[in-house]
C-alpha cells in the first residue's frame, strides 16, 4: 500500500429521514489517523429524493462526500453503486438509520489492523421507544451480533461492516441482485467471502445505535424477518448439499423448529423465553421453506421505504 490509505464510508438510503443524522454522526467522529475518509451515499428511490439532502449537508460536513442515483428499488444495486463508486483501500457500511458511535471506525480499524482480518464486523445496538413491549426491550430483539461457529465468523452483515477492498476475497466481488428486493444479499455475500477463504473478525466497542421506530416493534414484524432470515440459510444450505445432505438438512431443522415451539410452550407464561423460541421456531422454519426452494418473502422496494434494512 503506497500513500495515505483511504476509507470511503458507504449509506445506502431510500425515502429515510434519519439519513441527515447518519451522516452528521459520521462527521462527528474521532477518525482514525493516518487516513483519508470519505463518504459514498447510494440513492435507491426511483427519483433522486436524497439528493438534495446530500448536497445541502455536504456544505456542513467535515469529511467529503458523493452522491450516487440507482433507481431500482434493489438494495444490491445500491450496494454495489456503493463499491463502483469507491476506489478506497478499505470500505465501512452503515444503514441510514443508524447512528455512528464517536469511535466507531477507530475501532474497526484498529481490530482490522491487529487482525489482518478480510472484514470486520461491529455491533449494533438497538434504541427502543415507549411504544416497545416490555419484553421486547428487556430481551433486546433487535439488536445485532454476529453469530461464532466453532469460533469463528462464516458470514456477516452490512449494518456495520469494514471491508478491505485488495483483499483476493473481496476484490471484484458484488452483492446478488436476485437477492436485491428478499434481502439475505449481506448475507451471501460474506458467506462467499468466507468460502474464498477470507477471515472475518469482530471489533465489540465498534458500535452503531440503531432506534427502533413503532413499525417495528411488533412480534409480526420480528417473525417476518427472522423468517427471511431463515429462508436465506436454507437456500445457501441447499446450494452446498446434494440429493442426501439435504434430506439431512431438513430433517435437523424440522427438529429444530420442533424443539423451539416445544420450549416456547413450556414458558408460556414468561413473555422474553417463550417469544425468543417462538422466533427461533420460525426461523428454522423458514430454513426449511429454503431448502425446499420456496419464493423468497421481499422485504425491500416497498412504496414505504426499506422497512427491512
Amino acid at each position: 500500500m503506497t500513500g495515505t490509505p483511504v476509507i470511503d464510508i458507504c449509506v445506502c438510503t431510500f425515502r429515510r429521514r434519519e439519513l441527515a443524522d447518519t451522516l452528521r454522526s459520521l462527521a462527528a467522529m474521532d477518525m482514525p489517523r493516518g487516513y483519508r475518509i470519505g463518504i459514498v451515499v447510494a440513492d435507491n428511490d426511483e427519483v433522486p429524493s436524497a439528493e438534495a439532502l446530500v448536497a445541502g449537508l455536504a456544505h456542513e460536513l467535515s469529511l467529503p462526500v458523493r452522491y450516487v442515483h440507482c433507481p431500482a428499488r434493489n438494495i444490491s444495486l445500491a450496494r454495489n453503486a456503493c463499491l463502483d463508486a469507491s476506489a478506497a483501500d478499505f470500505v465501512a457500511f452503515i444503514d441510514d438509520d443508524e447512528k455512528a458511535t464517536g469511535s466507531w471506525l477507530k475501532r474497526l480499524v484498529e481490530t482490522a489492523q491487529a487482525t489482518s482480518a478480510d472484514v470486520v464486523l461491529g455491533p449494533v445496538k438497538a434504541r427502543y421507544g415507549e411504544e416497545a413491549p416490555g419484553w421486547m426491550q428487556v430481551g433486546d430483539f433487535h439488536s445485532t451480533y454476529p453469530v461464532f461457529v466453532q469460533g469463528e465468523i462464516r458470514t456477516g452483515y452490512t449494518c456495520n461492516a469494514l471491508l478491505s477492498m485488495g483483499a483476493p476475497s473481496i476484490a471484484g466481488r458484488r452483492f446478488s441482485l436476485e437477492r436485491g428486493q428478499s434481502g439475505g444479499e449481506d448475507t451471501e455475500f460474506f458467506d462467499q467471502v468466507h468460502g474464498a477463504g477470507g477471515r472475518i473478525a469482530y471489533a465489540p466497542e465498534a458500535w452503531v445505535e440503531e432506534p427502533v421506530p413503532a413499525s417495528r416493534a411488533s412480534f409480526a414484524w420480528l417473525g417476518k424477518r427472522r423468517f427471511r432470515v431463515g429462508q436465506t440459510h436454507g437456500r445457501l444450505l441447499a446450494s452446498k448439499r446434494s440429493g442426501v445432505g439435504r434430506a439431512g438438512e431438513l430433517a435437523r431443522a424440522s427438529a429444530k423448529a420442533g424443539y423451539c415451539f416445544a420450549a416456547a410452550g413450556l414458558t408460556a407464561l414468561q413473555p422474553v423465553s417463550r417469544n425468543r423460541s417462538l422466533l427461533r421456531g420460525v426461523m428454522h422454519v423458514g430454513v426449511l421453506s429454503g431448502l425446499v426452494g420456496a419464493r423468497e418473502l421481499q422485504l425491500y422496494g416497498n412504496a414505504g421505504g426499506q422497512d427491512a434494512a
